[in-house]
């Protein structure tokens, strides 16, 4: 299994592009959204990759971080959901939207994506509801792990500016602290995607007080 390319953007095609690693071409296909936040051709990238193997075809496909890769893993796991749909999915909301859209069963904002009805983005919102928690969590330990230097690779060594997105671990940082606080994984992710959404900037504590007040009984 390939699980991650580094190495030169050799060219970039509308849904895939080539990268070199040490001599050896890689065709990746990425999202729209991934597609525009590459660096220049000839810069240095690198992206964790999910590999389809069909009878007559392997592809690779390929994402800035290894929540969206999770999310585009469970989405191809729900019926009527292959590649394509999954790839318009994360290209119109990203991954940060798709954790809200599912932990608050807002089916109409992945109904927005290309090629997905509603009654299909229904079922997803349906089918992945319980595992929206794990994967917003898998948000701040990604983060820790990454750091801000260099990650070493195989090839060149790509500076992580150019190559993953750290991406903002403050809802995994609220979503932990509302469930040491005894909430459950279900209310908790709802909370915080639906107060992280109304403030997308804001920072831990912000998150989990706006959460807390979203918990607060009514009335």
């Amino acid at each position: 299994m390939i699980g991650k390319i580094a190495g030169r953007l050799d060219y970039r095609s509308t849904d895939h592009v080539l990268i070199d690693v040490r001599g050896v071409g890689y065709i990746v296909y990425i999202s729209d959204r991934v597609m525009a936040g590459l660096p220049a051709n000839g810069e240095a990238v690198a992206l964790y990759t999910d590999l389809l193997v069909r009878e007559d075809n392997l592809q690779l496909f390929g994402f800035t971080t290894l929540v969206e890769k999770e999310w585009h893993r469970l989405l191809m796991s729900v019926q009527g959901i292959g590649a394509k749909a999954s790839m318009a999915i994360l290209g119109t909301l990203g991954a940060d939207g798709v954790s809200r859209a599912i932990a608050l069963g807002d089916w109409n904002a992945l109904a927005k994506a290309k090629g997905v009805g509603p009654k299909t983005a229904q079922r997803i919102t349906i089918e992945l509801k319980d595992k929206a928690p794990g994967v917003m969590a898998m948000g701040g330990s990604v983060a820790e792990a990454l750091g801000d230097d260099v990650i070493e690779v195989d090839a060149p060594k790509v500076p992580r500016k150019a190559a993953v997105s750290r991406g903002n671990p403050a809802s995994a940082e609220a979503l932990s602290a509302l469930g040491n606080l005894g909430y459950a994984p279900g209310e908790a992710a709802s909370a915080v995607a639906e107060a992280a959404g109304a403030t997308p900037d804001a920072d831990t504590s912000t998150l989990i007080r706006a959460a807390l007040k979203l918990l607060a009984p009514k009335g």
